[in-house]
């Protein structure tokens, strides 16, 4: 979190909070989140709650019989600076938070992958990731290092450290991408099947967790993992979710299973 100077520091690290989301109970869109935790004391698990019972009764003038993933990003870029900019108390500076959104639309052949920013009090304009033609891609956020370093082959972070050496930026920023076009490490195909891509999210998430666990400095990432898919036909489907609450013991409530 930014304390009061505006100077981002560690608190506290909980390694139980929500983080992926099913977006609308009977529609293939998914959130997940990364950077703050909160806005004006509500978590960004509830705060996905409340869009998404907004989507469900289609507040806002959203159709749900004919909508595009846009159409979403854009009721939560709404939504979330609402959130922001009525929080109390105001954040002081220094605030980060991605809030991604993908899935199907209406009209669909390939699912899209957004995402929403807020940096310093401002909200950026979405971005689409993901090329539209065949919808494909590996897509990260939050602490970066370990994944980017394994699959780029290099650390986004030799740039500014070859300018502070002395490099010139063009000559840093040509050398990355040489590096980067030379050792990337290919893992993604568009006819993988859907359970291999479910082993890669596990697999590239544990080598981050693993990396935090001996680094020094807090343990920031860390515990366990939730994985959900969204395909055009299945939909939304959890496929791994922790709760803090036994299923067996609430049988009348079919939540856990959404």
């Amino acid at each position: 979190m930014t304390n009061q100077n505006g100077i981002s520091q560690v608190l506290n690290v909980y390694n139980n909070a929500d983080k992926v989301f099913n977006l609308h109970r009977d529609l293939p869109i998914v959130a997940m989140t990364c950077g703050m935790g909160h806005i004006g004391g509500r978590s960004i698990s509830n705060l996905a709650k409340a869009f998404r019972h907004d989507l469900t009764d289609d507040v806002g003038g959203f159709d749900s019989e004919n909508y595009t993933i846009e159409n979403v990003v854009t009721a939560a870029q709404g939504f979330l600076t609402h959130c922001y900019a009525a929080s109390n108390p105001t954040p002081v500076g220094g605030d980060y938070l991605e809030f991604w959104i993908g899935g199907y639309g209406s009209n669909n052949r390939h699912g899209e992958i957004w995402k929403v920013i807020i940096q310093d009090g401002l909200t950026l304009s979405p971005q689409r990731l993901n090329s539209e033609d065949d919808g494909q891609g590996i897509f990260w956020g939050g602490q970066a290092q370990a994944i980017t370093r394994l699959l780029l082959g290099i650390d986004p972070a030799f740039i500014p450290s070859m300018v502070a050496a002395g490099l010139a930026q063009s000559v840093a920023e040509q050398l990355f991408n040489e590096a980067r076009a030379r050792m990337g490490t290919p893992v993604a195909d568009a006819t993988m099947p859907t359970i291999d891509a479910i082993r890669l999210a596990d697999f590239l998430v544990d080598v981050t967790k693993g990396l935090f666990s001996f680094a020094s400095g807090s343990d920031i990432v860390g515990g366990a993992t939730d994985i959900a898919t969204v395909t055009k036909w299945e939909g939304f489907k959890w496929i791994r979710r922790k709760h803090f609450y036994p299923p067996e013991l609430n049988r009348k409530d079919h939540d856990h299973v959404r």
